[in-house]
C-alpha cells in the first residue's frame, strides 16, 4: 500500500503569514482535487508562534471541509482520529507521533 500523505513545509519557507496561508490554501485545494492523498502535514516550525496562530485561525474557518485537523499536540495514540487518519493514509513511521509536537499540524482530507 502506498503512503498517502504529503508533507508542506511553510515554517521554514521565509514567506509573510499571508503568502504562507495562500501557499496552503492552493496545496490543500490541488490535493483535494487530485484526490490520491488523504492527509496534509503541515509544519508551522515553533518560531513565535504567529504562523501557527494563523494556520489553526485558517484551520477552525475551513469546517466542515476536512475530516478532521489534527493539532501536533493531540497526534498520538490516544486520539481516535489521528489512529484512524493514520491508517486511513498508510502511514506507519512519522516520527512525529506522540511526541506532542505543536509545530505540526494535519488535515485529514474527506
Amino acid at each position: 500500500m502506498i503512503k498517502k500523505i504529503k508533507t508542506v513545509d511553510i515554517g521554514h519557507s521565509n514567506l509573510r503569514i499571508d503568502q504562507a496561508i495562500t501557499t496552503l490554501e492552493t496545496t490543500v485545494s490541488q490535493t483535494s482535487y487530485e484526490g490520491d492523498i488523504r492527509a496534509i502535514k503541515i509544519i508551522t516550525g515553533h518560531g513565535s508562534g504567529k504562523l501557527k496562530n494563523a494556520v489553526r485561525k485558517w484551520c477552525d474557518e475551513q469546517e466542515g471541509r476536512f475530516k478532521a485537523v489534527i493539532l501536533g499536540e493531540d497526534y498520538n495514540i490516544f486520539n481516535k482520529e489521528a489512529s484512524d487518519m493514520r491508517c486511513d493514509a498508510n502511514i506507519k513511521n512519522d516520527l512525529d507521533f506522540g511526541r506532542n509536537n505543536s509545530a505540526i499540524i494535519y488535515i485529514w482530507l474527506w
